[in-house]
């Protein structure tokens, strides 16, 4: 396997391609994005008109791609042509990097929804396995993503413990939603701090930014409908602080707003990062 994990994929601000998008992206396609992201499995053996329109997109951004259907903690078999087909698909079209999420979609079928796995050294090991099968076939490294989750099956270990215990076994690295640690430092109660600045800088690849959908005080559904929320931003500044102005993809995948409040929070990304890197030139 290639061992690029201190580098970078990609620099600057991303969006994520969604096909609601797509058209409205093509008629001016915006400066202000460095770098797109799409769920491959959306795309992957996607011909004729439609496909015409995801290579206008490959011929001119930076691309990464990030998985819902990997289910990498699921009891059933490991879907390796899945993994040969989005092999093929990032050949294709120049793909930088694979993230998947840290969850489970189904067994014998797909739930279309990401479930928690149970944060125990037997998943660890397990899920690890999988990972590294992945990354055999893939003969690269893979991204994983820590999720949003509300009823934990098993919490022998914290959320934290069980990432970090995952990535170390199976050496892969890691894609850190912000919006993930503000819900579940909000529905499970922890401190966005201590979660932030535990995770190891060393494999970090890029930053997921989003919006949430505030249920009640103590709840937080992740739905990537919304404008990102002041706490983000915050945390995501935090971030930069503590690990530099990684590479940050804005989601979003309905209620879509008019494309240039889209852009405006892209913008936003980059005017942080740009901050950042003054500061730190600032410092010496």
């Amino acid at each position: 396997m290639s061992d690029s994990h201190s580098q970078y994929p990609v620099q600057g601000a991303g969006l994520g391609l969604r096909r609601a998008l797509v058209n409205k992206l093509m008629d001016e396609p915006p400066e202000e994005v460095d770098f797109m992201e799409v769920a491959p499995e959306n795309w992957i053996h996607v011909g004729g008109a439609l496909g015409k329109k995801l290579r206008f997109f490959t011929e001119r951004y930076p691309f990464l791609i990030h998985g819902l259907s990997l289910s990498i903690g699921s009891p059933a078999p490991l879907d390796e042509q899945l993994v040969r087909d989005i092999k093929d698909f990032m050949s294709e079209h120049n793909i930088r990097l694979y993230s998947e999420h840290l969850s489970y979609c189904g067994d014998d079928g797909h739930l279309y929804d990401l479930m928690p796995i149970p944060f125990t050294a037997e998943a660890v090991r397990y899920v690890a396995g999988r990972v590294r099968r992945v990354q055999d076939i893939l003969q690269q490294r893979i991204a994983l993503e820590n999720v949003s989750y509300y009823a934990p099956t098993d919490s022998t270990m914290s959320e934290k413990e069980f990432l970090l215990a995952v990535l170390e076994e199976s050496d892969c690295d890691l894609m850190l939603d912000i919006n993930n640690i503000v819900v579940n430092s909000i529905n499970h109660e922890y401190d966005t701090g201590d979660f932030l600045n535990s995770m190891p800088a060393e494999r970090i690849r890029y930053f997921h930014l989003a919006g949430h959908h505030v249920e009640a005080p103590d709840l937080r559904i992740d739905t990537h409908g919304s404008a990102v929320d002041q706490q983000s931003w915050a945390l995501l500044q935090a971030a930069y602080e503590r690990f530099g102005p990684v590479p940050t993809l804005l989601e979003r995948d309905f209620n879509f707003p008019p494309i240039e409040d889209l852009l405006d929070e892209v913008r936003h990304i980059k005017q942080l990062q740009q901050e950042t890197k003054a500061l730190s030139s600032a410092h010496g």
